[in-house]
């Protein structure tokens, strides 16, 4: 996920709110007043873009421009791995061909690489993801904190969540899909005298993924719930056991090995894991051009079964986030969050889809006060790349598909 900082404050995208209690209603400490909080989240729904017949065009065809995009994105990110990166060789090659003087000098390096994805995402989940909203609520910032939420359109937080810790599963084990490399960072730790870090890891793992899993869902509605700390506490134990990880990758000697493992991970993970993306972003464009050609409740449930299928590789494929999805954009093309409701309205009323677009090199937004290390061609740049990342991705077509956790229903 990459994190719009450009977007301050609340982002007012819709929130149903009563003040009774029950499964889907977030929950407001005792002594705290519902009804503030409650006319707070209604002023924002009083200005949420709602889908009706009248709009129903402008809709579907915001939505159609938005899957085409991550269609054409995700086919990108394959080619880039598998057939050429920048004109070039494929990254797959860049990757398991390390050597002095190329991008990677050695296998090390490539693990090192490994485990710095993994670190990433575990971090981002702990902090991030689950952190940020779950700060903000302890800091009696209620609508900001559920607003903070990441995937609550669709009440999907939880499942994407675990399918990040399930990233790291797959880097650390060489796994996918049911397949495992026979070389992978788990076996030459067992095979290099270093079987309790192994052990460890991996049961820091499993600990992370069942510790997100038992957050009581949907996360929007329980952010308060100590489950949520103990979520916490988890990608904070596993992020720890990746530094002891990576503090021994210097010390590992066998290139040979670790070169298969390179490889391995490549083929057995990477390139399987984006070419699902390919496929299944393929179909989720189908389901959206069903929808835009003949809008009606059995077609927007099929597009949301499409977008939650679609969306499975992407959340495992976040410990990886590096190479082409990072060196291209791709990663905020498809995952910028949050949203913002004044592009959104602005784009349903707008007949001009290609603002949805980019041209040119990928200038990333500056990190808070950093953006004196650009040119002002560059801000200019990044700001144009930005606001087009802003209105399209997983998270805009999520907000077009669901309202509630739900398939948006015809009125």
């Amino acid at each position: 996920m990459k994190k719009n900082i450009l977007i301050l404050g609340l982002m007012t995208l819709g929130l149903t709110f009563t003040s009774c209690s029950s499964d889907d209603t977030p929950t407001i400490p005792e002594g705290t007043s519902d009804a503030t909080v409650a006319a707070q989240l209604a002023a924002a729904e009083a200005s949420e873009a709602t889908y009706s017949s009248a709009n129903s065009a402008k809709w579907t065809q915001y939505a159609r421009a938005v899957s085409a995009l991550l269609r054409t994105d995700a086919t990108s990110l394959y080619d880039a791995w598998n057939t050429s990166f920048n004109g070039g060789e494929a990254y797959k090659d860049i990757f398991t061909n390390p050597g002095e003087g190329k991008t990677y000098e050695s296998a090390n390096e490539c693990i090192e690489e490994i485990i710095d994805g993994c670190i990433d995402i575990v971090g981002e989940v702990g902090e991030s993801k689950i952190g940020d909203p779950r700060a903000k609520w302890e800091a009696k910032s209620y609508v900001e904190a559920v607003y903070a939420v990441e995937s609550w359109y669709s009440y999907h937080s939880i499942t994407d969540y675990a399918n990040n810790i399930r990233s790291i599963q797959n880097a650390i084990n060489c796994t996918y899909n049911g397949k495992q490399g026979s070389h992978n960072i788990a076996a030459y730790l067992n095979a290099n005298d270093e079987a309790a870090l192994a052990n460890q890891l991996n049961a820091a793992i499993d600990a992370c993924i069942a510790a997100i899993e038992g957050i009581t869902a949907p996360f929007r509605s329980h952010i308060g719930s100590t489950t949520v700390v103990t979520a916490m506490e988890a990608c904070g134990n596993l992020e720890a056991v990746l530094e002891t990880l990576k503090a021994k990758v210097d010390g590992f000697t066998d290139e040979a090995e670790l070169k298969a493992i390179v490889s391995d991970y490549v083929n057995v993970v990477v390139l399987p894991t984006y070419s699902d993306l390919k496929d299944l972003n393929i179909a989720l464009d189908t389901a959206i051009g069903a929808l835009a050609a003949n809008p009606s409740n059995a077609t927007f449930e099929a597009a949301a079964n499409a977008w939650m299928a679609s969306r499975t590789p992407w959340e495992s494929s976040e410990a990886f986030l590096f190479g082409p999805v990072a060196e291209l954009g791709l990663d905020p093309n498809m995952d910028s969050w949050p949203l913002d409701q004044e592009t959104i309205k602005n784009m349903l009323n707008s007949d001009n889809f290609d603002e949805l677009k980019w041209a040119g090199e990928y200038i990333p937004e500056p990190e808070e006060g950093e953006e004196d290390k650009l040119t002002d061609e560059q801000k200019a740049q990044a700001e144009a790349i930005a606001n087009a990342q802003n209105r399209r991705g997983f998270h805009t077509l999520e907000f077009l598909l669901f309202k509630d956790g739900k398939p948006r229903t015809i009125q």
